[in-house]
């Protein structure tokens, strides 16, 4: 009969290890009564979410320096989208909060 799962089988990972640090590790993950492979699928995921992170910050970051080379021009779209959020912020009975 074939294996039915929610959760299918996924690839393998073997990779090489320093004997003294899988020694170390495995003596963690017993202490914390966890498997190695969910620790280290942990591992994966959290670095995965690290990197995509980093990456979607440094996209943030070129865009908002972009966005403010235009701005400079008082004549520009983003200039002008800057002066009506200010215009609305300062109508805004929460201005001096938000100025802070």
């Amino acid at each position: 009969m074939p294996r039915v799962s929610q959760h299918p089988k996924g690839d393998t990972f073997n990779f090489r290890v320093d004997p003294a640090l899988k020694t170390a590790f495995t003596q963690a993950t017993e202490a914390e009564d966890r498997p190695a492979a969910q620790v280290l699928r942990e591992f994966m995921r959290d670095y995965v979410e690290r990197r995509n992170r980093k990456a979607f910050e440094v996209e943030a970051r070129r865009q908002s320096i972009a966005i403010a080379e235009r701005a400079r021009d008082p004549d520009s779209d983003e200039a002008r989208s800057l002066r009506e959020l200010d215009a609305l912020v300062d109508e805004d009975h929460f201005a001096d909060e938000w100025k802070a």
